[in-house]
């Protein structure tokens, strides 16, 4: 040996608590850390393992709007709602907030902030000069992959069960924290989510057990320490030694809307169009005039009469009365965007607003109040009211055509 090469100390290099594994792969040496997210006993944790054994790189489940969401924290300043919404990301938004607003609420209750130990974990890489690495899928597309891959009724279910969970009062204990951390707690947990959920659970553990696998075996460095959800351990112990490379591609890859759904959607537009032309020629253009007039009416009402119910701005219940009668004509984008970009723009969120948003879920008045969650009843109650609407008005168009 060269006496001028430093002299490794053994990785790691002391004996760890259970929830740190240690993984070999090639020439790379992990130990991986399984932590629940709101514990201070995982922060502890992180904290002392870094801070002892100095490794060449500090892999976390975090992707990069994550990281930016826990580590900044005017992160909310910089939130464009309006290209959320352009996008067709509301949806996105509102599950990340709901999931935030239990989180924080457990949190609470132990003391310890949602994402604490990861937090953590970056701060003391940071102070001692250490890259990280952000190894998880981007939840955008991870929320995305799981809406698609889930039937209508179990969409339904799940919608139901987030927003009831907002309501619930449940204390949790560090001593539960510690029992969720246990492997056959958590292999019971995931086993009896992939039998009731098996779509959702395939998206949201196995195939980011994948990503994160294969992130951290290609991080820099050849002592690495990953910080990862407890639920995740299990799945990335099982398929470390396997090259599951190939599969990044088809996992990070949106799947795109179904040709039957495409004619689905453009389906009923067809249909009352084609039925008000037929009325046009077989009754005159006051027949058709009749009946564009009642279908406006019909989309417009309901939809301004949700806005109005979602305390939208008054311009918003305007724009919500003149967009519906356009947008039921179109699959392209629906009443529900359109008046919540409206209502961003002559109504939009102070930064104080979004940070209280987790907290304000938790009460009915609090949706009306925060001025964040009422651009998600004017979205919901728009849209409601322009289908009721769509169905009112097609009903009577295709009535009036089949009766002469």
């Amino acid at each position: 040996m060269n006496p001028e090469e430093p002299t490794l100390q053994p990785f790691p290099s002391q004996q760890y608590p259970a929830d740190v594994h240690t993984l070999i792969y090639q020439d790379k040496t992990v130990l991986l850390i399984g932590t629940a997210h709101i514990s201070q006993k995982s922060v502890d944790l992180v904290s002392k393992v870094i801070t002892q054994e100095n490794p060449e790189c500090v892999c976390l489940e975090l992707d990069d709007k994550r990281y930016q969401a826990i580590s900044q924290k005017e992160r909310w300043q910089a939130q464009d709602l309006r290209t959320i919404i352009k996008n067709k990301q509301l949806s996105t938004l509102f599950v990340n907030l709901v999931m935030a607003s239990y989180q924080k609420r457990l949190g609470l209750q132990t003391g310890v902030a949602p994402g604490a130990e990861l937090l953590a974990a970056a701060t003391i890489a940071e102070k001692q000069q250490i890259p990280i690495s952000l190894c998880d899928r981007d939840v955008r597309i991870t929320l995305r992959r799981a809406w698609k891959a889930t039937s209508f009724w179990r969409k339904s279910v799940l919608f139901f069960s987030l927003f009831s969970s907002l309501f619930e009062k449940e204390e949790i204990s560090e001593q539960q924290l510690e029992e969720l951390r246990e492997k056959d707690a958590l292999s019971q947990l995931m086993d009896e989510m992939g039998e009731s959920l098996p779509e959702i659970k395939r998206v949201l553990i196995d195939e980011r057990d994948i990503f994160l696998a294969e992130k951290i075996k290609t991080s820099a460095g050849k002592r690495i320490v990953a910080v990862v959800g407890a639920g995740h351990v299990s799945g990335i112990k099982k398929i470390f030694h396997t090259d599951n490379n190939n599969q990044l591609d088809e996992i990070t890859t949106i799947p795109p809307v179904s040709s039957g759904f495409k004619i689905l959607g453009w389906s009923l537009p067809i249909v009352i169009l084609g039925a008000i032309g037929i009325i046009g020629y077989q009754q005159g253009a006051g027949a058709a005039g009749d009946n564009i007039l009642f279908w406006i009416l019909a989309n417009g009402i309901p939809a301004a009469i949700g806005a109005a119910m979602a305390l939208g701005h008054p311009l918003t219940v305007l724009g919500s009365f003149a967009a519906a009668p356009i947008t039921s004509l179109t699959p392209v984008i629906g009443a529900g965007y359109v008046s919540a970009f409206l209502q961003v723009i002559f109504c939009p969120p102070i930064v104080h607003e979004f940070e209280t948003a987790g907290t304000a879920m938790a009460t009915f008045a609090g949706w009306w109040q925060n001025r964040l969650l009422r651009i998600f009843l004017v979205f919901f109650f728009t849209g409601l009211g322009s289908a009721i609407g769509t169905w009112i008005g097609g009903y009577e168009i295709i009535s009036d055509l089949l009766a002469h």
